[in-house]
This record gives structure tokens, sequence and C-alpha cells, in this order.
């Protein structure tokens, strides 16, 4: 049996309210005080688009919570995408000024003078990471040793349905070659979670559903106000929950029926002990769908064009595909919706208003 701890909130209190989410859910507990504790945030775009990255009031009641439980020594790591800037990314969302009030370092695994990637070959049974890297599994040396706490958003995602805790440490964790994964995703997924059970003395996830996405996530989705945030020490209860709340059996998801079949966390809510708000009835109704980026994937990470992965993306054909979503996303999605979209959040949305508060 795990635990999820779930609670409404409203932007009035969101900040006290994360704190007392953590101090229920006992973080403290959960994590080694007397080392590093890591925030994996999640920056899936750079843009400031509320449901698809960390929120500001998500990363600020996370700090607050974790120094006032004594955590003394806390850090940020920002991870690199063909497609993401991590640079513009925690600048327009607003994290730069959270950082500096609670003088938080943030570390960057892209960058050498932060970390080094390193060979690790994992105790445990791996499904799939040996054999699309034979070189190695690299991952970052300044994991190891250290808490980490994971910052996703609940949201579907075109290649998992729904995207969480479990797919948070895809981008901390394996380098800019990750796309190699696509086409066994969710047994990738699994595979991290084996990995970072390995070199995490503490593990914790606190999710914000303040703001859903729903669509073809992670990036281009619709914007749904849910009032929300969830806290578990169990990456794949956690993941379970928020996939049932937004519609979807969760043990019909691979990653979560892999993980929960191999003892790494719960994924069947039978087995789910949720504290807090009675979710049992609710249901978002969300559906992925597909946009323009998510068509092409299909075919080429699951569909007819498969056979020919490697010719596209392990030669510098790659190149193409990642201007052509970079482009999608950057120059015809984001001024064209995106931009629309987020400025009707900004407008009419409670949420909206409160990110407008925050400094940049």
């Amino acid at each position: 049996m795990s635990t999820v701890y779930i609670m409404k909130t409203n932007p009035e209190t969101v900040i006290k309210d994360y704190a007392d989410l953590l101090k229920k859910a006992e973080i403290n507990k959960h994590l080694d005080p007397n080392t590093t504790t890591i925030l994996k945030d999640n920056i899936s775009w750079h843009f400031p688009y509320l449901s698809a990255n960390t929120t500001p009031w998500q990363l600020e009641g996370t700090i607050l919570s974790l120094k006032e439980l004594g955590f003394a020594d806390i850090t940020c790591v920002q991870n690199k995408t063909v497609v993401t800037n991590a640079f513009k990314g925690e600048k327009l969302n607003k994290y730069v000024p959270i950082f500096k009030k609670y003088n938080i370092p943030v570390m960057y695994n892209f960058q050498d003078e932060d970390m080094k990637w390193v060979k690790y070959e994992p105790k445990g049974e791996i499904l799939v990471l040996d054999k699309i890297f034979p070189e190695g599994i690299l991952v970052p040396d300044y994991f190891f040793g250290k808490n980490v706490v994971h910052l996703p958003t609940m949201k579907c995602h075109i290649y998992t349905t729904t995207t969480g805790a479990m797919k948070n440490a895809f981008g901390g964790l394996l380098n800019t070659k990750r796309h190699y994964t696509h086409s066994v995703i969710h047994e990738t997924l699994v595979d991290l979670l084996t990995i970072q059970k390995e070199i995490h003395p503490g593990m914790f996830a606190v999710m914000d559903g303040t703001v859903c996405g729903n669509g073809p996530g992670p990036r281009t989705m619709e914007p749904i106000e849910k009032d929300y945030i969830m806290a578990s020490s169990d990456q794949v209860a956690i993941d379970a929950v928020a996939s049932k709340m937004m519609g979807f059996d969760p043990m019909s998801l691979p990653y979560i029926r892999i993980a929960h079949e191999r003892g790494l966390g719960v994924g069947d809510p039978r087995q789910i002990e949720v504290v807090g708000e009675d979710i049992e009835k609710i249901n978002f109704n969300f559906k992925v769908g597909d946009n323009m980026a998510s068509t092409v994937g299909d075919a080429l990470w699951f569909g007819p064009l498969k056979s020919l992965q490697n010719l596209f993306f392990r030669t510098p054909l790659v190149n193409l595909f990642i201007f052509g979503s970079f482009f999608y996303h950057d120059y015809i999605w984001w001024p064209f919706k995106g931009k629309q979209k987020m400025d009707y959040v900004r407008k009419n949305y409670r949420w909206g208003q409160l990110f407008e508060k925050y400094s940049e």
C-alpha cells in the first residue's frame, strides 16, 4: 500500500498549502536530511505556458516547505533538450527570482563545470537501456548520493498518454540522445526508476494540478484550471492517481503497469491510499489527440516507418527533425495558438493572474 496526498487549493493560499501538504506527506521522513536535495523541475517548453511547465508557486512552495523542515542544502538541476532552452525557460517561467529569494543554486546537466556524464551499471534488471546504449548507460555524476524531488504537472503526453513523476527523470538522467528511446519509452521510464532507486538515498514527487494540460502534450495542450496539488514518495502511485483523475486507466498505461509489476511502486489504484480530497468520482475526461509533430513522430517511432529509425535519428538527418519540431512549436503553434491561449489564461484564470504577480 502506498499513499498519495491531495489537496484543493487556490491562488491566495497555494504557497502555504504546498508547505502544509508536504508536511502532512512527511517529506522529511523520505529524504536524507544530511545530503543535498535536488529539485528537478520540469521545463517542457521555454515559453511561459501554464500546464506545460513546473509552476512558480509549486517551486516556491516546495522550497519553503523543505527549508522549514530543516533542509539547508537544496539545489535545482536543469536539463537541455534539442528544442527547449533551459536558460530562457527558467527566466520566462519566473523561476529565477525564486532561486534568488531562497538562495537556491542552479546546476545544468549539460555544462561540464557543473557535472560529468559517467557510465553506470545498474544492479537491478534493465529492460532496454543497455540495448539502446550498448556503449554504456551514461548518467550525471552529480546525481549520485543526493535526494531528488520531482516537480511535474498533471498533463497528457503524445507518447505516454500521461506524464508525471516517472517521466520527469527522462531529461535529468539521460543526455541529448534520449530520443533513441522513444519507441520503447515506457520501458525506458521503468529503467530510469530502477536506476533512481539505486543512486538516490531519497525520492519524492510534488505534482501541480492547479492548471492541467488536456491534449497533445507535453506542450500543445489546452490549459484547464483544476486547483489540485499532490505529493507522494511513490513515483508510480502519484502518476497512477493523476492518470486516473485525468480519465485514464492507470494499469492500461505500460509505464505504470510495468513498474507496478516489477515492484518499483504501486500502480493499481485499489492498492493506493489517497489522503485528503475525495477523488473517487473525479474524471477530467482528458484526451491526448495529435498535433503535427506527434503525427510524424507516431509514424517514425511506432508506425510503418519504424524500421527506418536508425537512418532518421542516428545520422545527420536527425537535424531535419529537430529543426522541424523547433520550428513547428516555436514559430507556428506558439505565435498562432499558444500565445493567444496563454494571454487568455493571464486575463481570465485566477492562476494566470497569480503568474503575472511573479516578477521576471
